[in-house]
């Protein structure tokens, strides 16, 4: 894989994103960077999801734009979704993780994102957006774990991680999630950006990266442990 994944926590384009929202640009190579942002989970609100990342990444120096990919039709609607294949950087926001993953699931717009990927692109999702992209992803409407995009493959994505104790979330994961997985909690308004065996901690928050039943705690510009 030649692109890069980034997996943020939440509260995405807010105050405090700014340095690692410049780093997710700076990934592409590309000066200015063309940044599309898609709302599909922001299902509540998906316009106004889309405007706040357009004028976020736009004053950090990008090229933004959105995507309004709202349901399973406009993920394979060909035409519609063709300015993906250009772009440097693909956003996904937060909002409704069972709808994203429903939604991307097998479409045409997923196999554009995984080509891009061996591209280049930069492809970012924040709390909804992180988790679909896991291996596993822990459904909130039940908290069972079901099968993600396997983008970030091995791994299952915990946003706003902030909120919780780390050694409750350890006992939590030895009960009841799927074994050989490494699981990031990783705070709002921080990230992990990279790939496999190259993941970097940027951001507000901590990242807390929990392997059979341990965990260890990250900072901006730490690098996680090669292979967890």
């Amino acid at each position: 894989m030649a692109g890069t994944i980034v997996l943020a926590g939440g509260d995405e384009f807010r105050v405090g994103c700014e340095q690692m929202d410049c780093e997710v640009m700076r990934a592409s190579g590309k000066d200015p960077a063309s940044v599309i942002i898609i709302p599909t989970a922001a299902v509540t609100g998906p316009a106004k999801a889309a405007n706040d990342g357009v004028t976020h990444f736009a004053a950090l120096g990008g090229a933004a734009s959105q995507l309004m990919v709202l349901e399973a039709s406009h993920a394979n609607d060909a035409g519609f979704i063709a300015p993906v294949s250009t772009a440097d950087v693909v956003y996904f926001t937060g909002g409704s993780p069972d709808h994203l993953l429903a939604t991307l699931r097998g479409s045409t717009l997923l196999q554009l994102l995984t080509e891009g990927l061996e591209r280049g692109l930069v492809l970012g999702g924040s709390s909804a957006g992180a988790m679909v992209m896991g291996s596993v992803m822990r459904r909130p409407s039940s908290g069972g774990w079901v099968e993600g995009l396997g983008i970030a493959l091995g791994i299952g994505v915990l946003p706003h991680h902030e909120r919780r104790n780390p050694s409750d979330v350890a006992s939590e994961l030895r009960e009841t999630a799927p074994a050989e997985t490494v699981y990031l909690g990783i705070d709002a308004r921080t990230a992990v950006i990279g790939g496999p065996d190259n993941w970097v901690a940027s951001g507000f928050g901590k990242v807390t990266v929990y392997r059979d039943g341990n965990f260890g705690v990250y900072s901006h510009g730490d690098r996680l442990p090669c292979g967890f």
